[in-house]
């Protein structure tokens, strides 16, 4: 597929899959280019990869997968990102909490109503530390989650689980090392819980099968009969939850 080549043209889009997305970039061949450049246009018209001349597909695919990292970060940096101030809304298990200052400067988060009745977390301290102290708190809300969840799914299948911890990657959600140790993005506390349950089940089956084979998905689908429909809502949303904080 060469772009000299009049017969053989470049798909208008390619889609790089991740653990965490599915990131459609359109593709633009342009002979006068020297060489490939993944950017994100002003207009907001999601990326685009410029292809030089005598570039293929295969190539393409590969320089995308090479940056799809730093794509990511670059759109989770854009200007409708949530930032855990006071007023912005945060998908706790999947459902909008609002962020309210509770005006104290010590106490810990809590979830509650507002006076209107909406789902909200109270936060204390100066407003200029309550992004921190939002980001810290979700975190240790998806290490216990997870922490959780992956043990029950150790259980079922008897399988030890080494250590578990939390970070925050940007192209997967977890991941399982051949010590029995677990990983996990602490964003799975924004999505709901039947997705985060998904993922520690997925990690967790890691521990008897060190692969995708088809015998890993009947195990991951007998521990978490939602795998189907979680994969899908990941590629779907993942994205979004790099959005915030």
């Amino acid at each position: 597929m060469l772009l000299r080549s009049g017969r053989n043209k470049l798909p208008d889009h390619i889609e790089i899959e991740t653990d965490t997305s599915a990131v459609r970039i359109r593709l633009r061949a342009n002979p006068r280019a020297q060489r490939y450049l993944l950017r994100l246009p002003a207009d907001r018209s999601g990326p685009v990869l410029t292809v030089p001349r005598g570039g293929n597909l295969a190539r393409a695919e590969r320089f995308a997968r090479q940056h799809i990292d730093w794509l990511i970060e670059r759109l989770q940096d854009r200007s409708d990102h949530v930032s855990f101030l006071p007023g912005d809304i945060v998908p706790l298990r999947g459902e909008g909490h609002v962020i309210v200052p509770t005006g104290k400067l010590r106490g810990l988060i809590a979830t509650g109503r507002t006076e209107g009745g909406d789902p909200a977390l109270f936060v204390p301290g100066a407003d200029d530390h309550i992004p921190r102290k939002v980001t810290a708190w979700l975190k240790a809300q998806a290490r216990a989650d997870l922490t959780l969840r992956a043990g029950f799914h150790a259980g079922t299948i008897g399988s030890r689980i080494a250590a578990i911890s939390i970070r925050d990657t940007k192209s997967r959600w977890g991941s399982c090392a051949s010590n029995g140790r677990l990983s996990f993005s602490w964003r799975l506390i924004l999505a709901p819980p039947d997705i985060l349950d998904y993922v520690a089940a997925h990690e967790v089956a890691h521990l008897k099968e060190m692969n995708h084979s088809d015998r890993f998905w009947r195990l991951c689908e007998q521990l978490a009969p939602q795998t189907p429909q979680a994969r899908v809502w990941l590629k779907e949303n993942g994205l979004h939850l790099h959005g915030y904080g």
